[in-house]
């Protein structure tokens, strides 16, 4: 399902959010993400590609160009984890990420999900605002940390 929403506060100002990866600007999405995000730094341009491929994205667009971005991956049933959310520099302060948290906590195929789960360093504020609280019993989670550096 592909969907493009324009709300009308923030269509008035030219922005819209699509989950048409045909939409998506690969080059801003890996710069972004490469070069100034604090957790993907060296992702490699071909696992990337992957990521969004099998991940549900949405983008953020100002009128043809794209200035935002998150990917979700999930069975669309149970399970969601939030990843890679970021509007670019210029454009904050305008209300955009919490736009875009909304559109995706509402999404039609994201209802009904008993668990969502991110990781942050820095914008615990926003997703509070949508529900998100620290990790209940993180002694129960557990992950493997693989480094980019050394896959192939």
């Amino acid at each position: 399902m592909k969907v493009i929403i324009n709300d009308e506060a923030y269509h008035k100002k030219g922005f819209s959010i699509s989950t048409d990866q045909n939409l998506l600007d690969f080059d801003t999405i890996y710069h972004y993400l490469d070069k100034e995000s604090y957790w993907a730094k060296g992702i490699p341009a071909d696992r990337l590609r992957i990521a969004i491929v099998n991940s549900m994205c949405f983008g953020v667009y100002h009128y043809d160009k794209q200035i935002g971005f998150a990917r979700i991956i999930s069975d669309k049933a149970t399970f969601a984890y939030l990843a890679d959310v970021f509007v670019l520099n210029e454009y904050r302060g305008q209300g955009l990420s919490k736009w875009l948290m909304q559109t995706i906590r509402e999404h039609p195929d994201l209802q009904g999900l008993r668990r969502w789960s991110l990781a942050t360093a820095d914008a615990h504020g926003l997703y509070q605002q949508f529900g998100f609280t620290v990790i209940t019993n993180p002694e129960r989670w557990m992950e493997i940390f693989s480094p980019y550096l050394t896959q192939n």
